[in-house]
């Protein structure tokens, strides 16, 4: 028998050929899958607030945050209410920023607060040593500050001199500020034009002492807060609020002397807050190269760029160290635990946010810099870490309000603009004093050369009405995400939300074109019998609301 010859091998037959798209279109989804965000939120077993004072800011006399940023004196142009900008006081006001931390930061360790009460006129000039060896005229102290606090309904945070001040100097401005009835720094201060006292709850008791503060060790730092905290007493009904210096990121040693030897003291504790101070800039912290772009651990060296001329290298570096925060504050909890198990005092990060090169033809020592979608990201992460750990995180303050590193507010005399950083804010105020949910996150990694990290960041919270709200960081400068969510305890049936992005990863707002980045309705989330889809956009922040 003759055998008649294929008319092809495998690869000429049709069913070889259904069967090869078959299987393509198959392994395809099952990557497409496997790519997936995926969530559980338990909407029904939060039990931990989110404080309201997560969301803080810092204001130091640095560069144009105070003068010219904040303070423009009575006879300026600019609008102004008592020579506070109005313009800058209204958008602040729209953050509902819960408290604002003065004055510095290192200038704090250098100022002597009499300099900045009674007539201005009669005010000494003192040299900012720190930033830039500018000579400023004390227009703007006590009195102002306060007065900005008051027009801002925001807390005030006064931080005391400890490296070249007195403990009776920091125990006469306690007592200037809030005691009501009759005693000398009372009187001064009725003199000086204020009946009533202030009544401010929150003092730091130096800053940074380990650097710009005193250079002290954490064992001579700890002796010093127990004398100066003892004298900082609390009047009438107004319980003080005592913050310790905390760590430079990583100095664990220091937090371990600072509770051992400082958290608790005779009958009553000593300590209520331990301020941590951690920066993004563009360096990792271990020893390796990525591409062209030199990286040193902790050097005292400022390898940070530019903020708007980037790529994705840099991209994924600043994102890569944002991220670094979560494992401090999980690193010095455990220290902290150790000492005050029922979470008593709070971990603060007074000092937060991106450090970028100066603006070209800027001083060097007034560390104004922009702010890009890149900060954004940044900004939304480290918000996103800060609720997720809000049982120990009580307190945080970017830097810095105006004009200075992760800016709010941009000025240029009576120009004014808001950055992307001042979007995440507002986006993700819902969240103050809400009860945080807990979630479980499985997500792809966002990987550049051989490093990683997580492509997404979520965090979600309940407020008292009864809303949830999640807000999500996609960091993929390039992919978008699609996220599905079961949502546990939860009967909503709607969803609104607010995206921030834009189409390139540098974009940023110039007092030319101020409104580059800004957020917009996002309308690609949907909610059905208690699942909850979403797409995101690369390089984004997203905020859903589920009611």
């Amino acid at each position: 028998m003759r055998l008649r010859k294929p008319s092809g091998f495998p690869f000429q037959r049709p069913f070889f050929w259904s069967m090869f798209l078959f299987c393509g279109m198959l392994f395809v989804q099952i990557g497409l899958a496997q790519q997936a965000t995926k969530m559980v939120i338990n909407a029904d077993l939060g039990k931990d607030k989110i404080s309201r004072h997560i969301y803080g800011h810092f204001a130091e006399h640095l560069g144009r945050c105070i003068y010219e940023g904040i303070w423009v004196g009575e006879d300026s142009p600019i609008p102004n209410t008592r020579g506070i900008r109005n313009d800058v006081v209204a958008a602040l006001k729209a953050l509902q920023i819960p408290n604002l931390r003065w004055p510095g930061g290192c200038f704090a360790d250098t100022y002597h607060w009499m300099d900045g009460i009674g007539p201005r006129e009669e005010r000494p000039t003192i040299i900012n040593v720190h930033w830039g060896g500018v000579t400023e005229n004390n227009h703007f102290g006590t009195h102002e500050f306060l007065d900005l606090c008051e027009q801002l309904g925001t807390a005030p945070l006064i931080c005391g001199n400890v490296g070249s001040g007195t403990v009776r100097e920091l125990a006469e401005w306690v007592e200037y500020v809030n005691f009501p009835g009759k005693s000398p720094m009372a009187d001064l201060r009725r003199a000086n034009g204020r009946e009533e006292p202030w009544n401010v709850k929150f003092w730091g008791i130096g800053n940074e002492n380990w650097g710009c503060g005193g250079q002290m060790r954490p064992e001579k730092y700890a002796d010093d807060y127990r004398q100066f905290a003892s004298y900082v007493r609390s009047y009438g009904d107004q319980e003080i609020y005592k913050i310790a210096s905390g760590p430079n990121s990583m100095d664990y040693d220091w937090m371990e002397v600072m509770m051992r030897e400082a958290s608790s003291g005779w009958r009553r504790p000593r300590m209520d807050g331990i301020d941590l101070h951690y920066y993004t800039r563009t360096r990792s912290f271990n020893m390796r190269r990525m591409g062209d772009l030199r990286i040193v651990e902790r050097s005292g060296e400022n390898l940070s760029r530019s903020a708007t001329e980037f790529g994705e290298e840099e991209w994924f570096v600043t994102l890569q160290q944002a991220m670094r925060i979560e494992e401090l504050i999980v690193n010095h909890s455990a220290i902290m635990d150790k000492y005050d198990p029922e979470k008593r005092i709070g971990l603060l990060v007074g000092e937060w946010g991106t450090w970028h090169s100066v603006e070209p033809g800027t001083n060097p020592g007034f560390l104004y810099q922009q702010n890009a979608l890149r900060d954004a990201l940044v900004a939304g992460v480290s918000l996103n870490i800060f609720n997720s750990h809000c049982d120990r995180v009580h307190m945080a303050n970017i830097a810095q309000t105006v004009n200075v590193l992760q800016a709010m507010v941009l000025t240029d005399g009576e120009k004014m603009l808001l950055t992307p950083t001042y979007h995440v804010f507002e986006m993700f105020k819902v969240h103050q004093d809400a009860t945080l949910l807990p979630l479980d996150l499985d997500c792809p990694d966002y990987t550049y050369g051989e490093e990683k990290i997580p492509s997404v960041n979520v965090s979600a919270s309940k407020d008292a009405a009864g809303k949830v709200h999640i807000t999500l960081c996609n960091l993929d400068p390039k992919k978008s995400a699609k996220v599905s969510c079961d949502l546990r305890g939860f009967s909503g049936k709607s969803v609104t939300g607010r995206v921030l992005t834009a189409s390139d990863m540098n974009a940023h707002n110039t007092f030319d074109k101020p409104e580059v980045v800004k957020p917009a309705a996002f309308k690609d989330a949907k909610l059905k019998g208690g699942e909850l889809s979403a797409t995101l956009p690369a390089k984004s922040v997203v905020l859903l609301t589920l009611e």
